[in-house]
């Protein structure tokens, strides 16, 4: 780009597919702990990322800040956290009883104060609250505003 100039795009631009950047911010250091890439933001892609954020200093006790997505939620995540805490008790059965029961049922287990890991929602519609949002949002807009990449495959 050149100033007083429009801007222009390539005319061979063709879009290869996105990526998934799933990251934890530590706020006191302002350090990003475990980042990780991949094609999907599944259930299964998110617990991963806490397991392997959770690796990195596994006995620690772990506090996780998100917003209220349904992947921060989910039964595999429920399942993760119990194991990692070393919770025996019986999880149910999702959509049908127990603490995997709901959504809901799933934040609660999720957000249970006495559990060595354990997730703060922030409430709905303020994603700003967030300090990993808000790094995505200046990775955005200093670093993949306007980006041209090429990727050879």
């Amino acid at each position: 780009m050149i100033s007083g100039r429009p801007e222009q795009k390539e005319f061979e631009y063709a879009r290869h597919g996105t990526q998934t950047l799933i990251a934890n911010f530590e706020i006191a250091t302002g350090r990003v702990i475990s980042p990780t890439v991949g094609d999907t933001r599944t259930e299964e892609d998110f617990a991963g990322h806490i397991r392997a954020t959770i690796a990195t200093d596994p006995g620690s006790h772990w506090i996780f800040i998100t917003e209220q997505l349904n992947t921060h939620k989910s039964e595999t995540l429920v399942k993760v956290v119990a194991e990692l805490c070393g919770i025996k008790e019986e999880l149910g059965i999702k959509g049908k009883s127990g603490i995997l029961h709901t959504q809901a049922s799933r934040a609660a287990f999720l957000q249970d104060e006495s559990h060595r890991i354990r997730f703060v929602y922030t409430p709905k519609h303020c994603s700003w609250l967030n300090q990993v949002e808000m790094w995505f949002g200046i990775l955005s807009r200093r670093l993949l505003k306007r980006g041209a990449f090429l990727f050879n495959r």
